[in-house]
């Protein structure tokens, strides 16, 4: 089966099963997300010479209003950060997804996220996830999200750990795309079933490739694919 990836709904899907339920809470929060999405890389405003307020920050994030956001420039990543710790989770839900939807790098958005990774909210949760690729692209977020995606005890949560490193690691060195190769490769000799088909699919969606690998072979037949796997991240490797 091939990725059913939908940012519409925030939802982007690895399972066989949609997970309707989920999708429909996602789509309430985050519409509008699709449009940012598009742009979120694009250069911050440089406008902006000090940090806009709360409210000015706040009402575009209840508004869903990611191009306003995205004007007050880099000064509200701070204040985002700040209105995050004080919030409850329906707040830091919202305030996740305008980190998603900016998509810029900060320390200060990967410090409040992480915080978050384990949190029993299961919305929360999803947002951060999803966001954290969108602000960070050091070594700690892809192997928090490659640890999620082998051995949290929820299903959902590994499988969407798997769609965040399938889509969202945007930041990214060539050094940490083969720290990702290699903990998804890794994931491909898992002993649960569902681990090693949200690996191979997240393989495939950033290479093209499945070499072979399909979850449900034997364990003898998984190992041949395995090593064509290792054989290709070497190659991959050597031409850094």
């Amino acid at each position: 089966m091939r990725l059913a990836h939908s940012r519409q709904g925030l939802v982007p899907c690895l399972s066989r099963r949609p997970l309707a339920r989920i999708a429909r809470i996602a789509v309430a929060f985050v519409a509008g997300l699709v449009a940012a999405a598009a742009a979120g890389s694009a250069r911050p405003a440089t406008g902006a010479a000090t940090a806009p307020s709360d409210d000015a920050v706040l009402s575009r994030l209840t508004a869903s209003d990611w191009d306003g956001l995205r004007q007050l420039g880099r000064g509200a990543l701070p204040v985002m950060a700040r209105l995050y710790e004080r919030g409850d989770p329906a707040r830091r839900t919202l305030i996740a997804n305008g980190f998603y939807s900016l998509s810029w790098e900060s320390p200060d958005a990967k410090r409040v996220l992480a915080a978050d990774l384990g949190t029993t909210d299961r919305t929360l949760r999803l947002s951060v996830q999803y966001a954290l690729g969108r602000v960070s692209g050091e070594n700690d977020v892809v192997d928090a999200l490659l640890r999620t995606m082998r051995t949290d005890s929820r299903q959902l949560f590994r499988d969407k750990a798997a769609c965040a490193l399938a889509y969202d690691q945007i930041h990214l060195t060539p050094q940490g795309k083969v720290l990702l190769f290699l903990g998804l490769i890794a994931a491909l000799s898992d002993p649960k079933l569902q681990v090693r088909a949200i690996a191979i699919q997240a393989l495939e969606v950033h290479t093209g490739q499945r070499k072979g690998f399909e979850p449900g072979a034997t364990e003898s037949q998984r190992a041949l694919a395995i090593e064509e796997w290792r054989k290709w991240l070497h190659e991959y490797r050597a031409q850094l």
